[in-house]
């Protein structure tokens, strides 16, 4: 079992940054590969990046390649969204999650979530 608790989110304007983390708890933390997805309102829940059990392997949304980038520390079962040149399209509840199988873009793909942290670009 793996419990996930994001932090970092908050109102920025467009064109800054801010740095997302995704505390995990358990021992096993290190065998999950990890994603970010977000839920703006009114919206479905869609893939943000994800990353491979080891770090070796990070995959991205087109929407956000270039201007994102997730990484982990497996040493303090975290994982970090830094976020540069925001834009107000980036609003949304952002959520960690955990995988152990399947393909990383699919929520599917996912057993375990985080409650969500907001982001809000103003333009």
């Amino acid at each position: 079992q793996v419990q996930l608790v994001e932090s970092g989110g908050g109102l920025v304007q467009a064109g800054g940054s801010l740095r997302l983390s995704c505390a995990a708890s358990g021992r096993t933390f290190s065998s999950y590969a990890m994603g970010w997805f977000r839920q703006a309102s009114g919206k479905e829940r869609e893939f943000v990046a994800a990353i491979n059990w080891s770090g070796g392997r990070t995959y991205y949304a087109d929407s956000v390649k270039g201007r994102f980038t997730i990484s982990r520390d497996n040493a303090k079962n975290t994982v970090y969204l830094p976020m540069n040149n925001l834009k107000p399209e980036d609003t949304a509840v952002y959520y960690c999650a955990g995988s152990t199988r399947g393909n990383l873009y699919y929520k599917s793909s996912y057993d375990y979530w985080g409650q969500g942290t907001q982001v809000t670009v103003s333009s």
